[in-house]
């Protein structure tokens, strides 16, 4: 039987966590640290996450991160998973990604989300009290794919730069509104599996449901989020896993912040164990061997066409060396399948 991991691109989904005891500089450095190392070893895209008032996350001005980014590295795809654009004037956004597309031609992408990065209070401060709850989303993504698109006569606001760059959007969901909307109009969809896996596969099925072809794509493609910790041992991954657990654990208290030193020992409450362990249902952690094991499971029960990865380790090249296992458990697939003879009649 063919590897389902023959087929699957790998790339990364970054917030550029603040560690503890360090500094939001650091956590810039060693974003683009990253995004150099996973594009030497193949990765298709690098996107950055637009959050509000959460401490310990410093990518709060996504569009001028990406732009970092995009310019110290030179192939890999770079751009936002997502922004959330009941947050911004589509105007706006057509103008930056208008501007990120002329610096970095072909290398940049549009994810889109409709939730605020944050909580109320971040809502409403970016907002100003207009209203909006992210049930205008189709609107305003109308609004900004005109500013996108090739001008029409008679057209009174124009994005400069952004007109007729057509840069690729994507829509990003952890549930049925944006999977459907996605398929009607025939974009790509990208699932945050990574912190809502239990609403996946419905919302897969739904966009695969739904999908219309587009100028923009003749069939469905689907992207996957998933936390992933890869190590030498199964032992090392889980103990820097702890991590990773701990800020969603302290996202349960409601008192976020900065990354963690992993522990041998969570202290934490039934309940919370529970919550915690719900939102990582989808996480691959563990050694190489077992990394592919579960790689294949999960894709066999998504047949999604790309997974972009988070890792949210303490020390920074224990993440290298995550990407880097992941990426030499999937090239072995890859590069068989090149292999393959071809078959003559």
């Amino acid at each position: 039987m063919a590897s389902a991991l023959e087929n699957v691109a790998l790339s990364v989904l970054d917030l550029a966590h603040i560690r503890q005891g360090g500094t939001a500089a650091d956590a810039f450095r060693n974003t683009l640290d990253l995004a150099r190392h996973v594009e030497q070893l193949g990765y298709k895209r690098f996107w950055l996450a637009e959050h509000h008032n959460i401490d310990g996350v410093a990518c709060s001005a996504t569009s001028v991160l990406i732009g970092h980014v995009a310019a110290g590295t030179s192939r890999i795809r770079v751009g936002s998973g997502g922004i959330m654009l009941p947050n911004h004037a589509p105007l706006v956004i057509a103008e930056q990604f208008g501007t990120l597309e002329a610096l970095f031609p072909g290398r940049i992408d549009l994810g889109l989300g409709r939730a605020p990065g944050g909580d109320y209070a971040v809502m409403r401060a970016l907002r100003r009290g207009l209203g909006t709850d992210g049930d205008d989303f189709p609107e305003l993504l109308q609004e900004l794919r005109g500013y996108l698109a090739t001008s029409v006569e008679g057209q009174s606001v124009r994005a400069f730069p952004g007109e007729g760059t057509h840069i690729p959007i994507w829509l990003l969901g952890s549930s049925g509104f944006s999977a459907r909307l996605a398929g009607r109009l025939g974009l790509p969809f990208a699932f945050a599996g990574h912190f809502q896996p239990d609403n996946m596969l419905p919302a897969l099925e739904l966009y695969r449901q739904s999908f219309r072809p587009s100028d923009d794509l003749a069939s469905p493609y689907a992207m996957l989020g998933v936390p992933a910790i890869v190590a030498d041992t199964d032992a090392r991954a889980k103990f820097l896993a702890t991590t990773h657990q701990m800020l969603f654990l302290n996202l349960i208290r409601n008192h976020p912040g900065p990354l963690q030193p992993p522990v041998e020992r969570l202290d934490w409450t039934t309940f919370e164990e529970a919550a915690v362990r719900s939102k990582a249902r989808a996480a691959i952690i563990g050694s190489p061997e077992t990394a592919r094991q579960k790689l294949e499971a999960l894709l066999h029960e998504t047949q999604v066409d790309e997974l972009i990865v988070v890792t949210n380790s303490y020390d920074h090249a224990d993440r290298l060396h995550s990407y880097e296992l992941l990426a030499d458990v999937v090239r072995p697939a890859k590069e068989k399948k090149r292999e393959k003879p071809v078959q003559v009649a």
